[in-house]
């Protein structure tokens, strides 16, 4: 991987990881359309520089991160779920992290139902506070995130305004949700990796590539984040929807076309 590509994902990343839009699959057709090979240190490097977008919460949220026990408590009830399906099914998620025609096929489906979501969820209750029982749910639907092109900000939006959360709220607490979720996933991946050598100098041997990756996928999520907040607020999920759906078909039709994009 050069550095240029190295740079590219991670704009990706960072662009993406907030939006209701799929930030591994976005990293997926990325890779595929580039050409760049999926080698192990490229599949680690898409799992590691989300350390760099989830420090953009912690920064722009920061007094929200360090103001009392309960909040911690209701993240880590929130990220329970995805943990146990994470372990249990950890190989057959990573089976279809390289499927593009999966990718594909749920921008699709999500962005169909995205058209909706104003309708049946936007009606939110006077109560706002979150408690145990709307971090479980936000928590379940967050495992249906594992599925590539899914999108775990939508998911896990959708999932808080079921309970009656504002579009605001859900959104702000997906992201505070996201910290604890992918930092356990890039710690758990670069726990496998330093338990081998050949890993671990193929991660010294790459440093470099993920300093930038991680440096550029925080500042481009900080003003993703900002962006979003305000568009969301105003305007809904139509025109993330209408996105999914025309790049989704996009790349059915090249794909039954006899495009190859599948990754290498």
């Amino acid at each position: 991987m050069s550095i240029l590509e190295a740079i590219i994902i991670a704009i990706v990343e960072g662009l993406t990881e907030f939006l209701p839009v799929s930030s591994t699959g976005h990293m997926i057709i990325t890779q595929a359309l580039l050409g760049i090979e999926s080698t192990s240190f490229v599949r680690a490097f898409t799992v590691i520089i989300q350390l760099g977008a989830i420090l953009s919460v912690v920064v722009l949220y920061w007094e929200r991160f360090f103001h009392n026990f309960d909040f911690y408590w209701k993240l880590f009830i929130a990220v329970i779920p995805a943990g146990v399906i994470g372990l249990l099914f950890g190989d057959q998620i990573d089976a279809l992290l390289e499927n593009v025609t999966v990718v594909a096929s749920m921008l699709v489906v999500g962005g169909i139902l995205m058209l909706f979501v104003d309708k049946w969820f936007n009606k939110p209750s006077q109560d706002q506070s979150i408690g145990w029982r709307r971090a479980v749910t936000i928590g379940f639907f967050q495992c249906i995130a594992m599925i590539p092109g899914v999108s775990r900000s939508m998911a896990t939006i959708v999932g808080g305004m079921s309970t009656k959360l504002t579009r605001k709220n859900a959104a702000e607490f997906s992201f505070f949700l996201a910290v604890p979720t992918m930092a356990a996933a890039a710690g758990y991946k670069l726990y496998q990796l330093l338990k081998d050598p050949i890993s671990t100098e193929m991660l010294k041997d790459n440093i470099g590539l993920l300093v930038i990756g991680n440096v550029v996928a925080f500042g481009v999520a900080i003003l993703a984040i900002r962006f979003f907040i305000d568009f969301l607020t105003r305007y809904g999920f139509k025109a993330f929807g209408v996105y999914r759906i025309i790049v989704g078909t996009i790349l059915l039709v090249l794909i039954f076309s006899g495009v190859s994009l599948s990754m290498v």
